[in-house]
């Protein structure tokens, strides 16, 4: 195996992991640049201030629950 594929495979591997760390981190950006950030929390998409203060903004309903692999079609 040549060092590009072996890289790109470790990578590929790694996605999760690298997606949940950058949303992570522009999560924490957004409210040190002192803007407000969107995120669901249970059935409810609620608006999340720099201060810390939390608004619920309104009821979503329930999350898909998925495993791994498995293919779904939205409505």
């Amino acid at each position: 195996m040549h060092a590009p594929e072996a890289a790109t495979r470790y990578l590929e591997e790694h996605i999760p992991e690298l997606a949940d760390a950058a949303v992570r981190l522009a999560y924490w950006q957004a409210l040190a640049a002192g803007s407000v950030v969107l995120v669901r929390e249970d059935d409810d998409l609620v608006e999340v201030s720099p201060d810390g203060t939390r608004r619920v903004v309104r009821a979503l309903p329930p999350a898909l629950p998925v495993t791994v692999g498995e293919r779904r079609d939205l409505p």
